[in-house]
């Protein structure tokens, strides 16, 4: 709309002119969200940052508070030096881990509590060479295994 209002007409019916002459044209016709309910949100108090937390959720994104996402981390650490192809990845990767969370332990950072104490690699490493044995030759699950 580049139009500017001329003098002397009252402003709420030039607009609604403005509005008549669009639906007209078919300007409204097949926009985004048309016929569909308003968001659940739209009648919540006003967000400063409601646009950059609807585009974090429509990309799939989410940043969590940084005890969680260790929390998250170490969890998956677990599994991944248990599957890892060498007992110097193994120890990589719990290390790595561990460091992150003895950092965290003594500078706790704002946010819920992390409730993970570091691993004992030495048991991880164990763990790792049961695993790797019970595959048998080949690194495939042995019969009867459930690793």
């Amino acid at each position: 709309m580049t139009e500017r209002k001329p003098p002397g007409v009252d402003f709420e019916s030039w607009v609604d002119k403005q509005i008549r002459d669009a639906a007209a044209r078919g300007e409204f016709e097949r926009l985004p969200g048309a016929g569909e309910p308003l968001p659940p949100d739209v009648e919540s108090t006003y967000d400063e940052l409601w646009w950059v937390k609807r585009k974090m959720a429509r990309e799939g994104f989410s940043v969590l508070p940084p005890a969680l996402a260790l929390r998250k981390e170490a969890e998956d650490a677990l599994p991944a030096a248990l599957a890892a192809p060498s007992e110097r990845i193994v120890r990589k990767i719990i290390g790595e881990v561990n460091d992150k969370i003895r950092a965290m332990m003594f500078r706790p950072p704002p946010g819920p509590p992390l409730g993970k104490k570091p691993y004992d690699v030495e048991d991880v490493v164990r763990q790792w060479r049961e695993r790797r044995a019970a595959r048998g030759p080949g690194g495939s699950p042995g019969p009867g295994s459930h690793v």
